[in-house]
C-alpha cells in the first residue's frame, strides 16, 4: 500500500499541490514542502485516535459520510471555480480538532521550515485537510476497512509503517524549531500518546469524528 507521501507524489497528489498552490498564491515548491511535512503529522494524530475502538469508530463514521472521498472526484471543478467557503470551514474545524491549542505553533514552525508566513501555511492546511480526509475515505473503501484494528493498520500503512520512535523523530525535526524541546513535549508527545494531559489528541479528534 502506498504511503501518504507516495500519494502526494502521484498524479492525484500533484493535482492537489498545483490546485492548493493556485488557491493560496504560493509557489508550488513551497506548497509541496508544507504538505510533505504537515500531512504525516495529521496522519499520526489520526492514528493515535484510531488506537481506541471509539476513536476508530468515529473516524470510520466520518469517512463513510461527509468525508467519503467524493471531494477528489472533480478537483478541476473544485480548484477551477475557487474553493468553496464550506471546504475552508470544514478544514478549519478538522485542524482545530487535530492540533488543538498547538495549531498556531505548528503553522509557525512549518512556515519557518518552508520559508513561508504562518498565515499562508494556515490557508494551505485548511484546504488540504478535507482533501486528506477524502484520501482516507477512498482508501477505507478500497481496503474494505470495517474495524478499529483495520483502521489503525490503514493509517499505519499510510504513514509508511513507521514505529512510534520514528514518528517522533519526524515530528521533532519539524516541530522543535528553536531546539528547546518544548514543541516535542507539547505536540509530539500528544500526537504519540506521551503526554496524557487533557486526554491528548485522541480526545480532540473524538469531538470531531464522534460528533455530528
Amino acid at each position: 500500500m502506498s504511503g501518504i507521501l507516495d500519494l502526494l507524489n502521484s498524479d492525484l497528489g500533484k493535482t492537489i499541490i498545483n490546485g492548493v498552490s493556485g488557491q493560496t498564491n504560493q509557489p508550488q515548491s513551497k506548497t509541496q514542502d508544507v504538505l510533505t511535512m504537515a500531512l504525516p503529522v495529521l496522519m499520526a494524530a489520526m492514528k493515535r485516535n484510531a488506537a481506541t475502538p471509539q476513536g476508530a469508530e468515529g473516524l470510520m463514521g466520518a469517512l463513510s459520510n461527509q468525508h467519503d472521498g467524493s471531494i477528489l472526484d472533480n478537483l478541476d471543478g473544485l480548484f477551477g471555480g475557487g474553493v468553496d467557503s464550506s471546504v475552508i470551514n470544514d478544514g478549519s474545524k478538522i485542524l482545530g480538532h487535530v492540533l488543538g491549542a498547538k495549531q498556531r505553533n505548528v503553522e509557525n514552525t512549518l512556515g519557518a521550515k518552508a520559508g513561508m508566513d504562518a498565515s499562508s501555511v494556515a490557508q494551505i492546511l485548511k484546504i488540504a485537510a478535507p482533501l486528506l480526509m477524502g484520501m482516507l475515505g477512498k482508501q477505507t473503501r478500497q481496503q474494505n476497512v470495517n474495524s478499529s484494528s483495520g483502521m489503525e493498520d490503514l493509517l499505519g500503512g499510510l504513514l509508511g509503517g513507521n514505529s512510534a520512535r520514528q514518528e517522533q523523530s519526524f515530528l521533532e525535526s519539524i516541530l522543535d524549531a528553536d531546539g528547546d524541546g518544548s514543541a516535542i513535549d507539547d505536540v509530539a508527545g500528544m500526537v504519540l500518546g506521551g503526554n496524557k494531559k487533557q486526554g491528548g489528541l485522541g480526545s480532540l479528534l473524538g469531538g470531531l469524528f464522534g460528533g455530528k
